[in-house]
């Protein structure tokens, strides 16, 4: 059924300047997510229960993957279950995370391999905290995010082939009694355990809500909203490796490569040289796009002015980074990491202090989700709105070219080559009086001549 709604979105294209192809809203609360075309038609609908934990990807073989909240969860805020589902909303593997490895939260990024990568969070006691040279007050337990990859077994099991733990990369300079002491400004590849954040929640210290990777590079990039900082890390490295400072692609273990926000975290900067603020969604523009390479993400607080201040602003961000063409990014010795200051993508009156994000689309637009105002609407290079859905409230929402989808227009027979045995096909459907939907291709409810002139049009071009 799959290769008829796919055909039906090749030929659903209207002129105009907005980007054509398909937007997946999820993780809206209702336990449904839908695919949607500029038209606003659904074209296709998986239920889950519980509903998505942010939000879910769809593969190129039209299969989604999701994270979710575990059946028996308590805390609306904990995920731990991963679910893949066929076109036609088939369980086709379904996994809980045990609570001994680590406690899954917000996003997920699906590899190229069909592995899973998970924000976790693990959690130290005052004593392990306090020795690794944290001087504030404490809770009961101190959270540190962590990543595992998880390889699907079977319809539901996994292994877990990867690690990377916040934890193993800490430096403070406070106490040389510890062996992680140091001069923080010397060590941007490292995170201090006693820096300041926007939250007072010990059990969520970094509240990482994001999570993507670039398959290029073989790097991580991570978001956190209380540091107001994003990370890039090494995914190349074996978990040994990357508990440590060295090895891996690019010779530094699990080490911090790039980072970027908040150059007062790593005592670079001050509080005016701050620009991210709570900010979601970061991840790289794909090779080919407009901004290929570059960092794009949503800078929830972008001018804050305080909780339920009306002046409050949200802003799309893209970040050119220093990378060389080995995928090393530069820094100097004294400077915090470049540049100084994003692009603008869009900047308008409106606010979202939690969730939203964005990404770049083939034709330059950028697709963004403002999801306090319930918004979706893409904009193009100057800024200007192309296409506008209201009353949607995901976390963020993707959109999708048709050639992402492994399908071919017009291969009537299936056989994955559109050429003269399609339209004989066509022609003994047609003289047959015999309607088939994927012989349908300009979507009139009739099987006839036109049909055959657009396939002709197909295999000419």
């Amino acid at each position: 059924m799959k290769h008829i709604f796919f055909l039906a979105l090749l030929l659903s294209f209207i002129f105009s300047d907005v980007f054509e192809g398909v937007t997946l809203i999820s993780g809206r609360g209702d336990n449904l997510t839908i695919l949607i075309n500029n038209n606003n038609d659904t074209l296709n609908t998986w239920e889950s229960i519980p509903s998505a934990n942010s939000i879910c990807y769809l593969n190129p073989d039209s299969t989604l993957v999701c994270p979710h909240l575990k059946i028996d969860a308590i805390n609306t805020s904990d995920g731990g279950r991963f679910t893949k589902y066929s076109w036609d909303s088939e369980v086709l593997w379904d996994y809980e995370l045990p609570d001994s490895i680590c406690l899954p939260h917000h996003d997920i990024a699906v590899l190229p391999n069909g592995n899973i990568l998970s924000i976790c969070t693990e959690f130290k006691n005052i004593n392990e905290v306090q020795n690794m040279g944290y001087i504030s007050e404490i809770d009961s337990l101190f959270g540190f995010d962590m990543i595992v990859e998880i390889e699907p077994i079977g319809i539901n099991d996994a292994n877990i082939v990867w690690e990377w733990r916040v934890s193993d990369h800490l430096i403070q300079d406070i106490s040389p009694n510890f062996e992680n002491y140091g001069n923080v400004s010397e060590h941007p590849e490292l995170l201090n355990i006693n820096m300041l954040t926007d939250g007072n929640n010990t059990q969520d210290w970094l509240h990482t809500n994001c999570i993507s990777y670039n398959g290029d590079l073989n790097q991580i990039v991570i978001s956190s909203r209380f540091t107001n900082e994003f990370y890039v890390i090494d995914h190349s490295t074996t978990i040994q490796e990357s508990q440590s400072h060295w090895g891996g692609l690019y010779g530094r273990g699990g080490d911090i490569l790039y980072r970027w926000g908040n150059p007062q975290n790593y005592n670079r900067g001050t509080n005016a040289d701050k620009i991210l603020g709570a900010q979601h969604s970061v991840d790289w523009i794909p090779p080919g796009y407009p901004g290929e390479g570059n960092f794009i993400l949503f800078n929830n607080r972008h001018e804050f002015y305080g909780p339920g201040n009306p002046n409050s602003i949200s802003a799309v961000l893209e970040i050119q980074a220093p990378i060389d063409f080995e995928g090393f990014y530069e820094i100097s010795d004294f400077n915090p990491f470049l540049p100084d200051n994003p692009i603008v993508v869009y900047q308008d009156d409106f606010f979202s202090n939690f969730q939203s994000g964005a990404f770049r689309l083939p034709n330059g637009n950028t697709i963004i989700t403002s999801t306090a105002n319930s918004l979706i609407f893409e904009v193009n290079q100057l800024g200007e709105v192309e296409l506008t859905y209201e009353d949607y409230a995901p976390a963020r929402a993707i959109k999708y070219s048709y050639d992402y989808f492994i399908s071919i227009q017009g291969d009537i027979n299936q056989d994955n080559i559109v050429n003269i045995l399609d339209i004989v096909l066509l022609v003994n459907w047609i003289l047959e009086n015999n309607y088939e939907n994927n012989g349908d291709l300009n979507l009139d409810g009739i099987v006839n001549i036109l049909d055959i002139v657009q396939l002709v049009n197909i295999i000419l071009n």
